[in-house]
C-alpha cells in the first residue's frame, strides 16, 4: 500500500515516537478529532498525541487504504495499554497543500 506522503509521514513519526515530525505533517490550523474531542492547531495536536502515547503506549499498524472523495481512510490495528487491545480503528485524513488538514479517528 502506498500512502500519500503526509499520511505516511504521520504513521512513520508515530512509529518513531517523534512528536516534532508528527506535527510537521499537519497544516497549522489542522483539526484532529479523537474520542469525541477536537484538537485544533499543531500545539493542541502535539499535546493530544503526547498525552495519548503516554497514557496508552500504543502502536499503530496501517492495514488498508480507501479513498472516498477528498478523504483518505486508513484502517489500522492499534495495540496498547487499554481495554480490548488490539482494536481496528479508522483514521480518516483530509489533505491539502501536502499537509494533513483534518484527521478523525473512529472505531
Amino acid at each position: 500500500m502506498t500512502l500519500p506522503p503526509p499520511i505516511l509521514a504521520y504513521f512513520d513519526a508515530d512509529e518513531r515516537n517523534d512528536r516534532a515530525a508528527l506535527i510537521k505533517a499537519f497544516a497549522p490550523d489542522a483539526v484532529v478529532t479523537d474520542e469525541g474531542r477536537s484538537h485544533v492547531g499543531r500545539d493542541a495536536i502535539g499535546a493530544w498525541w503526547s498525552a495519548a502515547k503516554a497514557t496508552y503506549q500504543n502502536t499503530t499498524e496501517p492495514l488498508e487504504m480507501t479513498e472516498r472523495g477528498d478523504v483518505t481512510e486508513i484502517l489500522a490495528r492499534v495495540a496498547g495499554q487499554f481495554p480490548g487491545s488490539p482494536v481496528t480503528l479508522t483514521f480518516a485524513f483530509r489533505v491539502g497543500d501536502d499537509r494533513i488538514t483534518g484527521l478523525e479517528i473512529t472505531a
